[in-house]
Formats: structure tokens, sequence, C-alpha cells
């Protein structure tokens, strides 16, 4: 399998994730063993369409080649070491330990018509955002593809089980995913791939602090997967304090490259805003947002913070959160106030971890 990049794989793992492969590369491998085509295209049902969680129920294979998968591959991209529910039993987190002994958290979300996924893509964050947990923690490594597939078919067979299926997924989980540019997009790839788990592209959403070379790419590559922005300030100061990734690429940079994207694609671009008080949901940032985004095809998610213990600030209150929106609304700028899911649980992206490692 020497076509297949080492670095795409953990690793720690001695054997091939199954995950990491698309279906060229798992027919070549295959192939090399003396099986026949459509066998590959059996194991990728097993693996996108029955979520199987080890060769051994592949019933379909002959005993040989279950045993040689079982042998020489793997499905597992580590070991569930906490798992919570949300009192209301609307929101799981599971935090996975990687075969090298680096964490990711994943998040199963619950809604009327909607079972949403939040997906990492690095273990830890090299942005540094100074209200993110896993920001503050720093940044460990990427994750391969199968490592980000492995959290979407974990969740997927247990919905299946109870007649249920991912309907979306949101890489907001830890990580930058633009970062690690290259592993994201194979495993949307392979996530929308239409023989295999087949979610729509557009039930994808990726999001970036805003870099910026990164953004122009994707512009450039013409992806139905929608894009957004965390941008959380509306001048180079504030942003700064917030983002440090705005000192490398300030706001002018950033949204020349959104217009870009905009132009490009046609595709309407989502700004997040954690909303934090005092900070940066004053009537004045709201004008600012407003003027910076009046004319774009823009939408604006409104989030108050999910405090964590590294960052002493608070979550807005509901009325300045409608002032915001109000001030939002003069330029003809559409916004949404995210409902928060699963605070008694950790659910922001890192805080599992965190408090697992730190014994606490």
């Amino acid at each position: 399998m020497s076509s297949i990049p080492v670095e795409r794989f953990a690793k720690s793992l001695n054997t091939i994730n199954l995950y990491d492969l698309s279906l060229p590369e798992l027919t070549a491998l295959l192939a090399d063993w003396g099986q026949p085509a459509f066998r590959a295209r059996q194991v990728w049902e097993w693996l996108y369409r029955h979520f199987a969680a080890g060769a051994a129920e592949m019933t379909s294979l002959p005993a040989a080649l279950r045993e040689r998968l079982a042998a020489e591959t793997t499905l597992s991209i580590g070991d569930v070491v906490v798992r919570q529910d949300s009192r209301d039993g609307r929101t799981t987190k599971v935090l996975f330990r990687l075969p090298d002994g680096q964490f990711i958290e994943t998040v199963l979300m619950g809604y009327e018509k909607r079972r949403t996924l939040c997906i990492s893509t690095q273990a830890g964050c090299a942005m540094g955002c100074v209200f993110c947990a896993t920001g503050q923690m720093g940044f460990m490594r990427h994750l391969s593809v199968a490592e980000i597939v492995g959290q979407v078919t974990y969740f997927a067979r247990e919905l299946a089980a109870r007649g249920e299926h991912v309907t979306n997924i949101v890489m907001m989980g830890m990580g930058e995913p633009l970062h690690n540019y290259d592993n994201t997009l194979a495993a949307v790839d392979r996530l929308t791939d239409a023989t295999g788990l087949n979610l729509g592209a557009r039930k994808i959403t990726i999001s970036t602090v805003g870099l910026v070379p990164a953004i122009r790419r994707y512009a450039d590559e013409q992806r139905q997967t929608p894009l957004a922005i965390s941008l959380h300030a509306a001048d180079d100061e504030e942003r700064g304090r917030l983002l440090p990734v705005n000192r490398r690429w300030p706001i002018a940079e950033l949204m020349d490259a959104c217009r870009y994207y905009v132009e490009k694609t046609g595709r309407r671009l989502t700004f997040e805003w954690a909303l934090i008080a005092g900070e940066n949901d004053t009537e004045e940032q709201a004008h600012k947002l407003g003027q910076l985004l009046r004319g774009m095809l823009a939408h604006v998610n409104l989030i108050p913070l999910n405090p964590t213990a590294g960052y002493g600030g608070a979550p807005s209150s509901p009325e300045r959160v409608a002032r915001f929106q109000k001030a939002l609304e003069e330029y003809g700028i559409g916004s949404t106030v995210r409902v928060r899911r699963g605070i008694d649980i950790q659910a922001g992206c890192g805080q599992l971890r965190d408090r697992h490692v730190s014994g606490q």
C-alpha cells in the first residue's frame, strides 16, 4: 500500500484503519490479497451502510477474508474513556483516547427532526482562541481521515440501532479544520460518497477561525459544503484580543477572502459570534458588524458563551442578545441565536478532555 501517504495514519497504529482508505485504495489492498473487486464493495458497504464494529460482523465475506481483515486492519479509532448524557437526554458527549494517548471529543445533539454531530479534526488546536478550552490546551497533532470519519460511524452505528441516522455534521469540535485541510476534506468526501454514508454535502458545515489562504483554496475548489467563519469581533483591536490568528490575517484580509468565496461560489457565508457579556455584545460592536457585512450574502450565528475554566468571560443575557440582534436587523443582516446544549456535560469543545486530564 505504498500509494497511501503514511502521514494520513495515526502513527501508533500497527494496522491499517479501513476508514483511512478510499474505495479505490480499498480495492487495491484487497487485490494485493488476491480478492476480486466486488469484495471491496462489500467491505465498503459494511463500513458505511451497516456500520460494522469489526471484521467478524461482515458475514457476507468468506471466513478467511474476515480473519485476515481482523488480523491486519482495524475499524477502531481508540477507546471511549468518558461518556456523558445531558439531563434532558438530548445531548451525548464522548471522549475518545486515541492509540497514541491523545484525546478528542465528539458530541451528538438531538433535535426534533435532526441528529447533529459535532466532530473534531485535530487533537488540541494551534489557534489559541482565548475563550475556547481547546485553544487553551495548545496543539498536539492533526487527526487522520479515519479518526475524523470514525467519530461519525461510532454514533451512526448507535443511531441505526434505534432506527435513526446522522442528519447533519458540524466540524466545530476540537481543532481548526482548515489547518488540517487535506484530511478534513478527504473525510468530507468519504462521508458524502454516494456509495458510502451518502450524507448531503450541504449537511456538513466546516468552521474556521479565518485561515485566509485556505478559504481562498476552498473557494477555488467549488465545494458544496457550507463554510462558517468564527468572527467574534468586528474590529482588529477587539478580535486580536480574542483570536490571535487575527494578528496574522486581520479583518480586512479576512473579509476580502470571504467576499472572494461568496463571489466564486455564490454560497452564503455564516459568521459565528460567541457573545461574551460586556466584551463583544455591545451595540457598538453590533453596528460595526452590520457595517462590515452589509451587502454580503451572509448570516450571523449568535452563540451565548459557553464558559470555560481558563477564561473569565460570561455569556450575554437574553436582553443583550436581543439588542445585538435588533441592531443587526438595521443593516439587513439575518441572525439566529444558537440553542445552548449540554452545558451540564461540558459539551463545549475541549472541556471534557480538560476535566479528564486534570482529574477535576
